[in-house]
């Protein structure tokens, strides 16, 4: 997948690694980018930066009205990073209602599932071009201190591998990145080593570029998975002493 010339859109794009992925696209030449939030004005630093090549637009991944516009809108992308994720810090049987679990599924599994959808037809009249569902280390190996997040990645993980195998008739390449703990909103109550979303925004670029299916883009989540290869029921039980651990931390 080429990156220069490219036009892309990322949800989620105007702060973490939605932010990181912008300003890398724009850098590695894209023509433009296409900036999904639900508040166009929390990107429009990115769009004071480079005018006319990150352009904000309103899309809230739950909301298949706007899901559809922007495909509509957007008839130019080539690149769809599915960015855009919730994690509402609450457990599957002690939270009050199963809110929280719905919404992160609705938006770490729905969503990208959504605008798959929506822009496999864009993607086919522009070559094929790619999607990047940024997922999870907790789509690995479920992580019960993160109640309904560790599921809604695993249903995204497969929901990629479909994807791939349904579009693959018309040259669409799609990667799952494996990410571990980032230095983002998301992840402000783990302690301990915490990657750049330049860092994770680079990895992703690069597996485009080598058209790789799936990629482990930092160290904890290559750690994860070679940890569930070697021993996949310590790892489980130290997932499940997390629950009762006073600080989450990454350990490094």
């Amino acid at each position: 997948m080429r990156i220069e010339d490219s036009v892309a859109l990322v949800t989620g794009g105007n702060r973490g690694i939605g932010e990181a992925f912008v300003r890398a696209l724009l850098a590695a030449g894209a023509r433009k980018v296409w900036v999904g939030t639900r508040d166009p004005e929390a990107a429009a630093h990115l769009a004071s930066e480079a005018p006319g090549r990150a352009v904000p637009i309103a899309l809230d991944v739950t909301r298949p009205d706007q899901i559809a516009a922007a495909a509509e809108a957007c008839g130019d992308v080539s690149i769809l990073i599915n960015n855009a994720g919730a994690f509402l810090n609450q457990r599957l049987i002690d939270a009050p209602t199963l809110d929280a679990a719905r919404e992160e599924m609705e938006i770490n599994y729905f969503g990208p599932v959504g605008l798959a959808r929506a822009f496999a037809p864009v993607l086919a009249r522009n070559g094929g071009g790619a999607i990047v569902n940024v997922l999870s280390s907790g789509g690995l190996v479920a992580v019960p201190a993160m109640g309904g997040y560790s599921p809604s990645k695993f249903a995204g993980r497969a929901a990629t591998t479909c994807i791939r195998a349904e579009l693959a008739g018309q040259d669409t390449q799609v990667t799952a990145l494996i990410v571990g703990s980032v230095d983002t909103r998301m992840a402000a109550h783990v302690a301990g080593r915490k990657e750049k979303p330049s860092d994770i925004a680079a990895a992703g670029l690069n597996a485009l570029r080598r058209g790789l299916d799936e990629v482990d883009t930092d160290i904890m989540a290559i750690e994860v998975r070679a940890s569930l290869a070697r021993d996949p029921k310590a790892l489980e039980r130290s997932m499940a002493r997390m629950l009762s651990a006073a600080t989450i931390s990454t350990g490094r």
